[in-house]
């Protein structure tokens, strides 16, 4: 697990696109760093050693309470977009983060970047990144059915809650890796390992108490990567505010699908 942690953008030459002067490799494709991992791949020869596994077990009764509990605590899961800017204690933030970083990997590569903005500045000039996208992405990219099935949602290319909300935790995939001698090295599956990763770390923070809204913003990631200084092999994957409601903070009125609709018994 790889942690990083803004306090100050003081090494960012504005330019007057989200604060940020792109960097050479800015729009480095994945398919072009993939390639690059071919060129210069070397595996790891080394054998892992094992050692004795000792799992706790539960009673049937201990379990099933145990799983009925942790439902109904993901259950009151929802996307907030209305996050108030109250304090929120930097271990809480560290502690989800290290339960993310617990996450199976393909090869246990662990092929993460979990990037925390905490700087106000900062978090003004993602915000500035992401809605000049999103405005462009709803007037232009995005298309009728799809703005229309958002607008039921109410939400738009307005995102205050980049601003008030005390954390921006953005999550990069690294495409690859680098060995201790300066190889590159494959990651394998990346993009589903780090999705596995985001999903336990919604889940740690539904359990501190936390709450956040899932944003993918298109055609962000090459500007944030620059403004952040993220290196050419990490590709933004999920931006999440982070944060307490506020107090007059609402939610769409939205049921899940029964279990008999999700759940195939063979």
């Amino acid at each position: 697990m790889l942690l990083e942690c803004l306090r100050v953008s003081s090494r960012s030459r504005s330019t007057g696109r989200g604060g940020v002067e792109p960097s050479s490799d800015l729009y480095a494709t994945e398919g072009q760093l993939e390639q690059e991992v071919d060129e210069e791949w070397q595996g790891l020869d080394e054998n892992v050693a094992h050692v004795p596994f000792f799992a706790d077990r539960y009673s049937e009764a201990e379990m099933i309470k145990r799983s009925q509990a942790f439902y109904e605590l993901l259950n009151k899961r929802r996307s907030v977009r209305f996050l108030s800017d109250e304090p929120v204690p930097r271990e809480v933030i560290d502690n989800v983060i290290r339960t993310a970083g617990t996450s199976p990997s393909g090869a246990h590569t662990e092929p993460w970047t979990f990037v925390v903005v905490q700087d106000p500045d900062v978090k003004h000039k993602i915000r500035e990144i992401v809605e000049e996208e999103e405005e462009i992405n709803y007037k232009k990219r995005m298309g009728d059915k799809w703005v229309n099935d958002l607008k039921r949602l109410r939400t738009n290319w307005i995102k205050e809650y980049l601003d008030t909300a005390p954390y921006l935790i953005l999550i990069f995939k690294q495409v690859y890796g680098r060995l201790p001698n300066g190889k590159k090295k494959t990651h394998y599956y990346n993009e589903i390992s780090v999705s596995i990763a985001c999903g336990i770390l919604l889940a740690a923070l539904q359990n501190a108490g936390l709450y956040t809204v899932t944003t993918t913003p298109l055609n962000c990631g090459p500007h944030l990567r620059a403004l952040l200084r993220r290196p050419a092999n990490e590709k933004l994957l999920l931006l999440l505010p982070v944060g307490y409601p506020k107090r007059d903070a609402t939610v769409p009125v939205l049921t899940r699908k029964p279990l008999e609709d999700i759940m195939v018994v063979v």
